[in-house]
């Protein structure tokens, strides 16, 4: 079984942005529900399918494979709740971890969170300086969430 465990930041300033170009994600929910999700994904011209368990502090199972590009674009566009997540993914290689950050655009423009995997739920690391308070734990934050409660609405 795979497992993910992620520690989730809001990011403050722009500062991160001069260190890596962005590539954008579009993606969308087959199913949202909190034990479960199925998403679909493109990243430039590749499609992905995901299933994620239940978030259980900081770690959940994940599976990921990858389909056709062009089945991507027709789930996304015929299967999946809407409104979709787009965002552009940076990432960024800083003290010794690679942090993923996400801006996202269209109903969920203005959010800008910061991701970093690791090997235990209490590993100890260092921040970079443009990272904000910890959201891990808070479910506003979760991709899943943010369709059915998009980040403009709050």
């Amino acid at each position: 079984m795979a497992k993910e465990i992620e520690r989730k930041f809001l990011v403050k300033g722009e500062a991160w942005k001069a260190l890596a170009g962005g590539t954008r994600y579009r993606q969308g929910y087959l199913n949202s529900v909190k034990e479960r999700t199925v998403r679909v994904r493109t990243i430039d011209d590749k499609g992905y399918l995901t299933v994620k368990g239940i978030t259980t502090g900081a770690t959940r199972s994940e599976y990921e494979y990858e389909i056709p590009a062009a089945d991507a674009d027709a789930m996304l566009t015929d299967l999946c709740e809407k409104p979709l997540i787009e965002k552009n993914r940076y990432k960024i290689r800083a003290v010794d971890h690679t942090w993923e950050i996400d801006e996202f655009f269209g109903e969920n423009r203005g959010l800008v969170v910061a991701e970093v995997e690791l090997a235990s739920e209490h590993q100890v690391f260092e921040k970079p300086g443009w990272i904000a308070e910890e959201v891990t734990g808070d479910p506003r934050y979760f991709n899943s969430n943010l369709i059915k409660h998009p980040f403009t609405k709050w």
